[in-house]
């Protein structure tokens, strides 16, 4: 009990030393304390249990500081004799080398002629200039004489009374000090950080060497000054390095640092001069591009990034930059120039006329002679798509942002730094005109408006869509709802300032005319707070998005576009609270999940492990406004096309995934590694088991692997789905060759050469095989006793006697008695025997018609030769073949079955072969019911 008492919080209870806890750990941290209460002894020595916490912290965080072990000193005894002496002699020699460079660096140094001022200063020291020999002169002196002095004072000094002690003044006395200490003391230095740097290098004394290595060392300098993002201090060092010694590398990298400063025009001169030095050179092209494209020249950016694309089809930046571009140049055609529009500008005769005539909106780009400073001088193209649809910009912090003044610069003074709607002071003209459905801007919308035919219709921007203006808005009177209409089209132009003033004219008539419809007031407060939005005014925002909620709670877009506000404004936890609720009305909003999955990254940063106890309430949103539990029960045609697009996606990802594995075990194979590549066309089979190729593959690594019967199951399979695969009888070929059936083998390499007579492989292969079947015959011959058999002569008349009994039915020819119906292979081949002898032809097709055909292989198993098997295609084609074409047709079937056929047919000499290719050309000539010309031919195949 006082042990567990005295134990320190911070320890670990005995029950967490265990193998299961360790196990189901997933701490690292906490795995490192028990790592050391089992190193350190406390609760006994557990070797095992110490390495199996090892090991289970190494797969956590591999790079564990617990984890390192301290290495003994390696001394020289520790190493073997010629290791050591190996050592000494590079030592040695390396202090031989190290004399010899600093011998020469005394006698000829790179540097020592380079004037201090003239160089660089170490990076961050703060150092005083050297003193000139007068100075350390004057203070050696000085030095040297207070020293006398010292000593002529220590003779004469005598000690005071305590009565002298109070009489003495301190003050008078350090004057007095202070008088006889010359006043040559240096001017004070002042620390005001490390002196500027000089742009430039004298490096005219230098040799080439020298500036080469000088320049280089600048270079690098500036890398590392850029990679610490000071652009300014970069482009320092490179022009120091291109003052020694210009380079292509250097400029390139000094116009990438000027791009960041924004010094277009520097930049510009940089990449020409690449250009000039390297023509072509795919960075410059690329940057000056870019420098193009900020300064407004569409066309010239355009031109370099296809010389670089032509160049490097597959450059990524190249060709997102060049459709941006090409984008901007299809937005910014002047409107004059769009087919079957003609746009008609009224002037309007007011006090502001020329300052609405500086507000002339166009979105062509500023020319290159025009000014261009730091920022991006092009106007933004406008912004496509409805009011529901604001997507997340980056805005500025705070009252305003960046598209106040900057861009959008075309509203000029209409737009306050602050974005407040108090600013809209309407005066009695501007609520007559708020009557009248129109404003006092001369905007496009309303010019259009007004041009078109009935004053009914406008073109929305450069799209050629006609919109209606005067198109009833809920409850909202006809001049609000068009006055509402006018906004909703200058938003879709991307003129945000004016559509802010249609929707606070409409709030501002809707407030004066009565009207009781929240509805219309929430979807007016929540546009304006879009364009407020779009305007970088995020204060603004959450203002009417927040009278929007108050008038119709739980609205989607308001709490969306509240939520995108208070994120700019870094106000977190209350953007995350309104996301949280959007997604409760509507799961598929995928910005609020990606905007969710962003602040909770930014709040674990900010405010710990607790970051959930510091969040505002997450309001519950009633089942009535959430929209994805309203939704209806798909109807049978829905789910039908849901089911087939499933099975379309799944297809084409079981496609994808087949096509990667496939190709992963392609690439084991040409390693060598053939167990690896099995797992992966085993897997390719589970997705696609009818795949051909997949088996052969497979059986070519059971090949490998020398699993041969595997190899052989791969193959029939493969001949299942293709019965004429090449490759799968040439792999089986080989599987039996190597479970040494060599008649099996033989029989599926004269298939190969039958199908393609140039494969020398399998050549090889079958004369190998054919001595080794061979061989195999004559063991087998040698191993088995011969049997002898007795032979008894029959009489004719005896056997003339017996030709009528019920059991057997014999046939006279040429003097020769064969017996017609046999009953084993012995009476067959006796028969056979007989037939063949005399070239009875006649009586073997009467034998073969009293056969039947699926007896045949057995009866001929152990005679068979070429000359049984040549006879016996004689007597089927002149005899049997008029009569019974099908019982010829079945015969062939079976014969070509029987155990020594394969060898036997590949022993056949060329007259043989020709009875037996004249017998198929007659059979294939019959028409039958049973078989067709295609199924002769097959079967031709196996015998010829």
């Amino acid at each position: 009990m006082s042990e567990v008492i005295s134990r320190p919080k911070s320890s670990v209870p005995v029950e967490h030393l265990d193998y299961n806890y360790i196990e189901k750990c997933r701490d690292a941290k906490y795995l490192e304390k028990i790592l050391r209460v089992l190193r350190s002894g406390e609760e006994g020595i557990y070797p095992h249990l110490i390495q199996f916490c090892e090991s289970h912290l190494e797969k956590l965080n591999p790079r564990s500081r617990a984890l390192r072990k301290e290495m003994p000193e390696v001394r020289a005894a520790s190493l073997p004799e010629d290791e050591w002496s190996q050592i000494a002699d590079e030592l040695k020699t390396w202090e031989e080398e190290t004399k010899n460079v600093e011998t020469s660096l005394k006698h000829q140094s790179m540097f020592d002629d380079l004037e201090k001022d003239k160089m660089p200063p170490v990076r961050g020291s703060n150092y005083l200039p050297p003193l000139s020999k007068k100075h350390k002169c004057s203070m050696f002196l000085s030095q040297s004489s207070a020293h006398k002095k010292g000593k002529t004072q220590t003779k004469s000094a005598l000690p005071r009374d305590y009565r002298e002690w109070d009489k003495f003044d301190v003050e008078k006395e350090c004057n007095k000090i202070d008088e006889n200490v010359p006043t040559n003391d240096l001017p004070p230095t002042l620390n005001n950080g490390p002196p500027k740097i000089k742009p430039e290098i004298d490096a005219s004394f230098l040799s080439q060497q020298e500036k080469l290595l000088l320049a280089d060392r600048e270079k690098h300098k500036g890398n590392e000054a850029f990679r610490a993002h000071d652009y300014e201090e970069a482009v320092t060092y490179y022009s120091r390095s291109l003052s020694v010694f210009p380079t292509v590398v250097v400029y390139n990298n000094r116009a990438q640092a000027e791009i960041n400063l924004k010094h277009w025009h520097s930049a510009m001169r940089d990449c020409q001069h690449v250009l000039q030095l390297e023509p072509g050179n795919k960075k410059a092209l690329l940057r000056r591009a870019t420098i193009y494209n900020h300064m407004g020249n569409f066309q010239m950016a355009s031109e370099d990034l296809k010389m670089v694309l032509r160049e490097e089809p597959h450059n990524t930046t190249a060709t997102q930059l060049l459709s941006k571009i090409e984008k901007k140049m299809s937005e910014c055609q002047p409107e004059q120039q769009c087919k079957g529009k003609k746009i008609l500008i009224q002037e309007v005769e007011e006090e502001n006329d020329n300052e609405e005539r500086q507000e002339q909106h166009t979105a062509c780009p500023v020319q290159p002679s025009q000014p261009v400073g730091g920022e991006e001088s092009s106007a933004a193209p406008a912004e496509r798509g409805d009011m529901g649809n604001a997507q997340k910009k980056p805005h500025g912090r705070g009252d305003g942002g960046p598209h106040s003044e900057s861009n959008n610069s075309h509203h000029g003074s209409r737009r306050s730094r602050g974005g407040s709607s108090d600013k809209y002071k309407f005066s009695q003209d501007s609520k007559e005109k708020v009557a009248n459905g129109s404003s006092k801007r001369g905007s496009t919308a309303s010019v259009q408006g007004d041009q078109s035919s009935s004053g009914k219709a406008a073109s929305a921007g450069n799209t050629g869509e006609t919109v209606n203006l005067d198109a009833p808005c809920g409850a909202l009177p006809p001049p609000l709802s068009r006055l509402k209409n006018e906004g909703n089209l200058l938003f879709k132009n991307g003129q945000f300032a004016d559509a802010l003033e249609k929707y606070s004219l409409t709030i501002q008539g809707y407030t004066e005319s009565g009207i009781d419809s929240p509805e219309d007031l929430c979807i007016l407060y929540s546009n304006r707070a879009a364009c407020y939005l779009k305007d970088g005014n995020s204060q603004d925002c959450i203002q009417d998005c927040t009278r929007a909620l108050e008038l119709q709670p739980f609205s989607l877009k308001p709490l969306l576009r509240r939520a995108m506000a208070y994120e700019s404004l870094e106000r977190y936890r209350k953007a995350y609270v309104d996301y949280k609720t959007v997604l409760q009305i509507d799961m598929s909003v995928q910005a609020a999940h990606d905007s969710v999955n962003r602040i909770t990254k930014l709040l674990i940063d900010q405010d710990g492990p607790e970051w959930r106890e510091k969040l505002p309430d997450i309001p519950l949103v009633p089942l009535s406004a959430q929209q994805h539990r309203r939704e209806e029960p798909p109807s049978a045609e829905v789910l039908q096309a849901r089911a087939e697009k499933a099975a379309r996606d799944a297809e084409r990802r079981a496609e994808v995934r087949f096509s990667a594995l496939k190709q992963e075990g392609n690439d084991f194979v040409k390693k060598g590694q053939y167990q690896d590549a099995l797992g992966k066309y085993t897997e390719c089979l589970k997705l696609k088991p009818e795949e051909c190729a997949i088996y052969t593959n497979r059986a070519l690594c059971y090949l490998k692997l020398e699993r041969f019967a595997e190899a052989k199951q791969d193959c029939d399979a493969a001949l299942k789905l293709e019965p004429t695969n090449k490759k799968a009888f040439y792999r089986r070929a080989l599987a039996n060759k190597g479970l040494k059936d060599y008649l099996a083998c033989s029989s599926d390499l004269q298939e190969v050469l039958q199908q393609d007579p140039n494969v020398q492989e399998a050549e090889k292969e079958l004369e190998e095989v054919t001595v080794l079947l061979r061989e195999s015959l004559a063991n087998a011959s040698q191993a088995k006793p011969r049997k002898t058999v007795p032979i008894t002569e029959v009489d004719g008349d005896d056997e003339d006697t017996t030709g009528t009994s019920d059991m057997a039915s014999s046939c006279r020819g040429n003097d020769v008695t064969v017996n017609l119906q046999p009953t084993n292979a012995y009476d067959f081949g006796q028969s056979l025997n007989a037939a063949r002898c005399s070239g009875n032809t006649a009586a073997c097709a009467e034998l073969l018609a009293s056969t039947a055909p699926e007896m045949l292989p057995q009866y001929l198993s152990t005679q068979l030769d070429g000359h049984t098997i040549s006879f016996i295609m004689q007597a089927l084609d002149s005899h049997l073949l008029e009569k019974d074409p099908n019982l010829v047709y079945q015969h062939l079937t079976h014969l070509h079955t029987a155990d020594r056929f394969p060898v036997v047919l590949m022993l056949l000499e060329k007259d043989e072969r020709c009875h037996m290719t004249q017998l198929f050309e007659h059979l294939s000539a019959v028409e039958s019911t049973e078989f067709t010309k295609n199924n002769v031919q097959n079967l031709a195949n196996k015998y010829i």
